[in-house]
């Protein structure tokens, strides 16, 4: 397992950008694949984007061509960089890191999570 700590939420304006990042303790960052995914009151976690220890992404239909996840392994991060926001995506943001296989989509195959930051977005 991994120590993640996102940072980077905040209250921002609806067509407004915020960069997540999360940062990763250890030695082997470059072996997980990380991710990302939010999640709001009542419902499931949500997958959002994914990135390999390659640098291979992956998004939600939902973000793409708005979000963009990158990492750079030498400073042990990943980030999220929001741009376009909208109401919708008001949600607690959590970074999430595996080193097993299986669908990048699944929260249940990852085993190491962040405490979650919020973002809100005001319309």
């Amino acid at each position: 397992q991994v120590q993640l700590v996102e940072s980077g939420g905040g209250l921002v304006q609806a067509g407004g950008s915020l960069r997540l990042s999360c940062a990763a303790s250890g030695r082997t960052f470059s072996s997980f694949a990380m991710a990302w995914f939010r999640q709001v009151p009542r419902k499931e976690r949500e997958f959002v984007a994914f990135v390999s220890g390659g640098g291979i992404t992956y998004y939600a239909d939902f973000v793409k061509d708005r979000f963009t996840i990158s990492r750079d392994n030498a400073k042990n991060t990943v980030w999220l960089q929001m741009n376009g926001l909208r109401a919708d995506d008001t949600a607690v943001y959590y970074c999430a890191a595996r080193t097993s296989s299986g669908r990048y989509d699944d929260s249940s195959s990852y085993n190491s999570w962040g405490q979650g930051t919020q973002v809100t977005v005001s319309s």
